[in-house]
């Protein structure tokens, strides 16, 4: 199903958007009163305009005007992400909404965020085994290329068996300095 065939929710969910700078570009930051929702690497003005339409589509309401808790999700991810790319924050404590993956995807991303912490990584084929689906590894690889929260919930950790980086939608240049910020990798030299 396409986005647009799907159907709008029976009921329309507030939420809310923001756009903050980051060492990886800008992130748009989508939340509703249940959590972070959405994690949007490249988020300058014409992808963060498509982005918004996309949701407001999938929510079935136009983002909420401050002040409401999803504003304060906003807020607190905001504080997290800027904490992290400090060097000051290892684990993530927000709340999760986690409404835009469901099946093998949700079960794959939490597997991931519950058991693979900060400087560490998995291999696509060692997360496969984790949620029980040996010989899954490019299912997990489709998992992580569709993870709605990325950097949150840390699809850059998950790496090919051979040792090579794998892919990354936002690009390879930003899985290295993540993981360069996490002391997985050495950090660049110019």
């Amino acid at each position: 199903m396409t986005e647009s065939e799907r159907p709008l929710p029976a009921t329309p969910r507030a939420w809310a958007w923001t756009t903050i700078d980051t060492p990886v570009g800008p992130l748009g930051l989508a939340a509703t009163a249940d959590g972070l929702l959405n994690v949007v690497f490249h988020a300058d003005a014409p992808l963060a305009a498509r982005c918004v339409d996309r949701l407001t589509g999938v929510l079935g309401s136009a983002p909420a005007a401050p002040p409401s808790p999803c504003h304060d999700v906003l807020a607190e991810a905001t504080a997290q992400l800027r904490a992290y790319f400090d060097g000051r924050l290892h684990t993530f404590t927000l709340p999760l909404d986690w409404s835009l993956t469901s099946g093998f995807n949700r079960r794959t991303l939490r597997e991931l965020l519950d058991h693979v912490p900060y400087g560490t990584l998995v291999a696509y084929q060692d997360l496969a085994d984790r949620v029980g689906e040996p010989g899954a590894a490019r299912a997990v690889g489709a998992a992580m290329g569709s993870n709605p929260l990325p950097v949150v919930v840390p699809c850059h950790r998950v790496v090919e068996s051979n040792g090579g980086l794998g892919g990354f939608g936002p690009g390879l240049e930003a899985k290295r300095t993540l993981l360069a910020l996490e002391g997985v990798l050495p950090q660049p030299l110019f």
